[in-house]
């Protein structure tokens, strides 16, 4: 084979080879374009996807906010609604309490108030012969002072003063007949140590005349005993208070007089070195609902 024939034939070769790598690589090109075509597709498939999520999400947490904010706002109406029940609860109490309080309980009875002939404790319980004096005396008090007198003993008790009651609950009779014995005695005198009947404490069940075991009868002169300091710091504790202290405008001195007025009305009238007397009847109405507190 002479040289041209031979330069011709591999020529054709090469153009035949050439050919067919120019036909692999167009197709191979097709192929890929054609892939990242697909992929574009779904790419834009996908991109489309998450933005209705994103959507979805968006208008997701909109109404996760709206729904917190009316959750929100029921809850500060639940709560408005439980305070204004409270109030509503507490207002009840305070109306139970005050129907079955008495409310002569608190009166300033001293010339002041007047207790009826009729008027009597709506119960009385037997104050225990040991805080009696003498202890065959028989002494009755309300009944729902007693509690808080008892503890009030005992406790005096554990400190070494021994208190004893030589006065409690005394009838519109029996302060009649006290009154006429006084006058009898010491005439008009009488007048500054005694109540005529209907203006005595002593009516209402809830005042005691407090002596000590040692003392006894001459219980004149508690003031001048550890008793009368025990009973300065502490009576007020239990509810109990002096009526009548000294250079009071009712009656004489008399430290062995003490009054249940309940606790709260007893700490604020000890706390401000005030006595029940010195208080407007209006002032001390408003203790009322918490004399057995």
């Amino acid at each position: 084979m002479n040289q041209l024939v031979l330069t011709r034939v591999l020529a054709a070769i090469l153009l035949l080879g050439l050919g067919a790598t120019a036909y692999v690589y167009v197709a191979h090109t097709r192929a890929q374009k054609a892939q990242i075509a697909l992929l574009t597709a779904q790419t834009s498939e996908e991109v489309a996807k998450s933005a209705a999520l994103t959507k979805s999400l968006e208008e997701a947490k909109q109404a996760g906010d709206a729904l917190a904010r009316d959750l929100s706002a029921e809850r500060a109406k639940t709560a408005a609604i439980e305070d204004d029940l409270g109030i509503i609860r507490k207002s009840v109490s305070t109306l139970e309490k005050l129907q079955y309080t008495d409310p002569e309980l608190l009166n300033k009875y001293s010339k002041v108030y007047f207790l009826s002939e009729n008027y009597s404790p709506s119960d009385l319980s037997r104050i225990p012969s040991e805080f009696s004096y003498p202890s065959d005396r028989e002494l009755q008090v309300h009944a729902r002072i007693a509690p808080f007198m008892l503890d009030m003993f005992n406790d005096a008790q554990e400190d070494g003063i021994e208190l004893r009651a030589v006065s409690a609950y005394r009838s519109f009779g029996t302060q009649t007949a006290l009154k006429s014995n006084y006058v009898v005695s010491y005439g008009s005198g009488a007048n500054r140590f005694s109540a005529d009947q209907g203006y005595s404490e002593h009516q209402l069940g809830t005042t005691l005349d407090l002596t000590t075991q040692e003392l006894g009868s001459a219980f004149t002169t508690i003031d001048q005993t550890d008793a009368y300091t025990w009973l300065t710091d502490n009576a007020h504790k239990y509810g109990f208070v002096l009526s009548y202290p000294k250079d009071n405008q009712y009656y004489q001195y008399e430290p062995w007089h003490w009054r249940f007025v309940g606790r709260k009305l007893a700490d604020d009238l000890h706390d401000d070195g005030r006595h029940l007397y010195e208080l407007d009847q209006r002032e001390i109405d408003e203790y009322l609902v918490y004399l057995f507190d």
